[in-house]
């Protein structure tokens, strides 16, 4: 290679890159993150989609108000016409009414991991809308991001290179000797009520070294030091959703041990199919391994979702095809088909649900917010399947 024509690339060549890249990425988040720009959720709902929303009638919601059981809404100072109403109102209103979601307190609040052991396959977008779904529906949830690139934390407006400290913040100093015997202390609230967030930065991806050291020693204590770490704040949430790193090492283990219920991101391309089929190879035999150190784990469900389906591809309808013949029982109905949505709701760091204005009423906006509903919707059936309280009245609903 001494006689090549191309000049030798150097450790120096690769460090000036990585400068290059820091720089972009920070302009990036200077304009993201700047300073008075914290986000905030600008979601405002129409009285007739509130009484939706907290199922019950316009005439029941204005009542409320009337007689002081819920607060007077706010009203635009020019016109004097009301300004729409928040999601937290929305569940002050569900909290009148009696019409929150949240699991019986005989319930045990689902871990759902978003898992595959490949990136790019949409993990992190189903986590953060799904949260957010869940959240605009009522329920309380807690997000947990496993994964060092801290995508799910940037969504939810953390800088992972400021606002968090792998010291004191992500799961990192629980996985360390010593550490807290608790999650407490890495909860953060976000801009969308209803939802908690353990953030994530490049720090975690230690915690990998600091697991497998710790493996050696204390086998047991590492295979479910993350499902022990989430019982301690399992009963403050109805949701739990985790976003593990897109490779198999210790964090994902931790994940698949410490899941009630697994969804399973596959984009029907040869590539990605491929990559599931391995994972799933993979998973079975590694749980198989930890189960004889720790004791076997089994889920509430486990479904595989098409994620960035494309139908004008005539490969990826052969293969969607294709998976749900290799799989009649296991794919989700529902399909998160591609959308140029996702990009424009991920170029300020949002999501689609967070898209508000003029833009909402395309009807790219409509078919993506579509789609999106349509996966979540079948998600949250599946854990409402999973709590005996809402038993009842999903057969009422005729759903079980």
């Amino acid at each position: 290679m001494d006689n090549s024509a191309l000049p030798r690339v150097r450790l120096e060549d690769l460090e000036n890159l990585a400068r290059r890249a820091d720089t972009v990425i920070g302009r990036l988040r200077d304009r993201i993150y700047a300073p008075g720009t914290e986000k905030q959720l600008d979601l405002r709902f129409p009285v007739r989609r509130a009484a939706e929303m907290v199922g019950r009638s316009e005439k029941a919601i204005r009542d409320a108000e009337d007689d002081g059981r819920l607060p007077a809404p706010e009203k635009d100072s020019a016109t004097g016409r009301r300004t729409g109403y928040q999601l937290a109102d929305i569940n002050r209103m569900r909290a009148v009414f009696g019409t929150l979601p949240h699991r019986a307190d005989g319930d045990e609040a689902l871990v759902l991991a978003v898992q595959n052991f490949k990136g790019g396959v949409g993990k992190s977008t189903v986590v953060c809308h799904l949260a957010q779904y869940l959240a605009l529906k009522g329920y309380r949830v807690c997000v947990i991001d496993c994964d060092s690139q801290a995508s799910t934390t940037s969504v939810f407006g953390l800088n992972p290179d400021v606002d968090v400290d792998e010291d004191e913040d992500t799961l990192y100093p629980f996985f360390r000797h010593g550490g807290p015997t608790s999650l407490h202390y890495a909860l953060r609230a976000t801009y969308w009520p209803g939802i908690a967030l353990i953030p994530a930065n490049l720090g975690l991806y230690d915690a990998e070294y600091e697991f497998a050291a710790r493996m050696v020693r204390e086998q047991s204590f590492v295979l479910d030091r993350l499902r022990d770490g989430i019982a301690t704040i399992r009963d403050q949430f109805d949701v739990i959703l985790m976003d593990p790193p897109p490779a198999l090492g210790m964090l994902s283990l931790s994940v698949l041990r410490a899941a009630d219920a697994l969804v399973i991101p596959a984009p029907p391309n040869n590539i990605d199919f491929g990559s599931t089929a391995h994972f799933l190879k993979m998973m079975g035999a590694t749980l198989k391994e930890l189960a004889a150190a720790g004791g076997p784990r089994d889920y509430a469900f486990l479904r595989i979702l098409a994620t960035k389906m494309n139908d004008n591809k005539s490969a990826h309808t052969a293969i969607k095809r294709m998976m749900d013949a290799v799989f009649p029982m296991d794919m989700m109905s529902a399909v998160l088909k591609d959308s140029a949505e996702f990009d424009n709701a991920a170029a300020d760091l949002g999501t689609v649900y967070e898209i508000t204005g003029p833009a909402t009423r395309t009807e790219t906006h409509k078919r993506c917010r579509a789609y999106l509903d349509s996966v979540n919707r079948e998600i949250e059936l599946l854990i409402r399947k999973t709590w005996p309280s809402h038993h009842a009245d999903l057969r009422k609903e005729g759903l079980l």
